[in-house]
């Protein structure tokens, strides 16, 4: 193949990316309002996380926009009849403000805190476990009635089938074959093309009784046949280490920010003058796992 047509070949397999629409254009109008691509972006991107991915292509954009327009409508009319001058809808719009601007508060705190470095490291010297890491191959040998596609074009073997021909394999494997090209040829996981490699994985990635196997594994050693939902492992672990702190420093400042930020929240309010009325709020409410009050 010539350069040209190794370059029309390549063009063709390259998807063509969508222009990004114009930011300027108008996309909505409610009367005497126009909003622009980029108007309509902004209210979406006020939403909660989890509202923009359903809101922002496809069905659901169209129908935020319907949901859009007639709270818009709603709201004019509101005001067109002075709805919003009466003293309980100022209550109302009173309260929703405060609960937006304290939630502005309270992410402004998770994301402007300092953690310090000794509290990183001290929550990494205590979490150790969680930063262990092994990188594995495997060689899946699927059971007939086991989660996921039976394996395309071979038998669906039975419990005792799929042990003995684990067993079979960690033989070859024993006797000097390679794992990477056995488990391409063998495996009924979808690492098979990969040559089993599951890559790097810490603890909870996988299940139980393949992560005990694996953590228990030194470097280059085999597993004997390893039972999980899916069938029959034969794992060969290729790393085993402990990440640095330097390379998780900033994934345990992230994890503990949000709880450092509710401390900061518990001294506004111990520092604060407030006083609350027994008698018609009930008693204060103990907290979570402290023991009951003596009678």
């Amino acid at each position: 193949m010539n350069y040209r047509v190794a370059i029309l070949a390549l063009s063709i397999a390259i998807p063509v990316l969508a222009q990004a629409p114009d930011a300027t254009k108008v996309v909505l109008t409610i009367g005497d309002i126009k909003l622009t691509a980029a108007d309509f972006d902004d209210i979406i991107a006020s939403l909660p996380p989890q509202l923009q991915q359903q809101v922002r292509t496809g069905p659901g954009r169209r129908a935020f926009a319907e949901q859009y327009i007639q709270l818009r409508l709603l709201a004019n009319e509101a005001a067109k009849e002075k709805i919003d001058q009466t003293d309980k809808v100022k209550k109302q719009v009173a309260f929703s403000n405060m609960t937006i601007f304290a939630g502005a508060m309270f992410q402004y705190m998770q994301d402007n805190v300092k953690v310090d470095d000794a509290v990183i490291e001290k929550y990494y010297n205590d979490h150790k476990a969680e930063y262990d890491v092994v990188k594995a191959r495997h060689i899946l040998i699927h059971v007939k009635g086991a989660p996921g596609p039976a394996p395309s074009g071979k038998p669906e073997l039975s419990d005792a089938e799929a042990l003995e021909k684990a067993k079979s394999i960690r033989d070859r494997l024993v006797k000097g074959e390679d794992f990477a090209m056995l488990a391409s040829a063998e495996s009924d996981d979808s690492s098979a093309s990969n040559g089993g490699s599951l890559g790097e994985f810490g603890k909870g990635m996988m299940v139980p009784p393949f992560e005990q196997a694996a953590f228990a594994l030194k470097v280059g050693e085999l597993s004997e046949p390893v039972k999980s939902p899916f069938g029959y492992h034969i794992i060969k672990v290729e790393d085993h280490r402990t990440k640095p702190l330097a390379e998780v420093k900033t994934t345990i400042a992230n994890r503990l920010k949000p709880e450092i930020a509710r401390q900061a929240m518990d001294n506004m309010r111990r520092s604060a003058s407030v006083q609350i009325d027994d008698s018609y709020f009930g008693p204060p409410q103990p907290a979570p796992g402290a023991p009951p009050a003596a009678r």
